[in-house]
């Protein structure tokens, strides 16, 4: 990950040389790569709604096909073209994701290994609000907010995420829940043990989600809305010519 981790800590070492405090600079650089990974992480959210309405369909296709699996694919082929959907679409964003927040968690659990200015030995172990030193854990007000920050964020996520294809409601239900108090969990722990400098990026970073999520639902909200008035404007016109269609009929009896 050192591919990764070294230019993040070219700028980490940048914005400590313009804030002069670590805790700072690593409040900041988790704000920046938020801020750079939103884009990503909002068109994750959105193919998975894609990919929840596809399935959707799709089932509708293969109960009305069930017995004619030559007319079926071909039915899925032309709703995949018509909708424009890549089932692959929603898998790009996570695995362009996922080297960065490694690089970064390699950055955050052995800094001086990708930083090799001097003023960071020092910057590493400065003292932050009630944390004596970065380098060390912070037993539990950091990992309490980052577990509690998580579980938050990651409800929302739950909530955004409709369900997706190839799993049954209940199913995705009581994974949904194990993961909802795990995963959080987890995260208390590691917090524990990490250095308070990676506990401060991961309850940063869990905190912005929350934000980010409250954005995209406010959205999703509004396309939601926006398709409820172009399904009313669609009935709306097929009825007029309903009616159309039946006076010409009646005035040419």
């Amino acid at each position: 990950m050192g591919i990764i981790a070294k230019p993040i800590g070219f700028l980490l070492t940048l914005i400590y040389k313009l804030v002069g405090n670590y805790g700072i600079s690593l409040i900041i650089l988790t704000f920046i790569v938020k801020l750079a990974l939103y884009p990503l992480y909002a068109k994750q959210i959105k193919s998975s709604a894609d990919m929840a309405e596809m399935s959707e369909k799709s089932q509708e296709i293969q109960r009305r096909y069930a017995n004619d699996r030559e007319k079926m694919n071909e039915e899925m082929q032309k709703l995949y073209a018509e909708s424009g959907f890549n089932p692959a679409s929603g898998c790009l964003p996570m695995l362009i994701q996922f080297p960065i927040i490694m690089g970064l968690f390699a950055l955050l659990r052995n800094p001086m290994k990708y930083m090799s200015d001097p003023v960071m030995m020092f910057a590493n172990h400065e003292s932050f609000l009630w944390i004596k030193d970065l380098a060390q854990p912070d037993l539990w007000i950091l990992p309490l907010l980052a577990g509690l920050a998580t579980f938050f964020a990651f409800s929302m996520n739950n909530a955004m995420t409709m369900q997706q294809p190839g799993a049954s409601a209940g199913q995705n239900k009581a994974m949904n829940m194990i993961m909802k108090y795990f995963f959080p969990l987890s995260i208390l722990w590691l917090a524990r043990s990490y250095p308070a400098g990676l506990a401060i990026y991961w309850a940063g970073g869990q905190f912005m989600q929350i934000f980010f999520n409250l954005r995209i639902n406010k959205i999703k909200e509004e396309m939601n809305k926006e398709k409820e008035h172009k399904k009313l404007v669609a009935r709306a016109e097929k009825e007029i010519a309903r009616k159309k269609r039946a006076r010409m009929k009646g005035s040419y009896q």
